[in-house]
């Protein structure tokens, strides 16, 4: 099966993630914690991989990733742009 993304990276948003958590001071454990309140479960060590592009990333979870760091899903592609 042909993959949509080329190269080693598994995601386009992972390093725009771990920009705006930590520009909000927040951890991976509570970012983790936070997409669960919105019924979004994605463990720490899942965002750690998602981070460094090693997971890749559903709707589902983009949508509640933006909403925890105030962001629109459009930002969260922001730093794609710039590159």
């Amino acid at each position: 099966m042909a993959r949509i993304i080329d190269g080693g990276e598994m995601n386009m948003v992972g390093r725009t993630v771990r920009r705006l958590r930590q520009e909000r001071g927040m951890s991976q454990k509570t970012l983790s914690e936070r997409l669960e309140t919105l019924a979004v479960y994605v463990c720490r060590g899942s965002v750690s991989r998602i981070e460094e592009g090693r997971r890749t990333v559903t709707d589902i979870e983009l949508h509640g990733l933006a909403q925890v760091l105030g962001v629109s899903v459009d930002e969260l592609f922001r730093d794609m742009e710039r590159e």
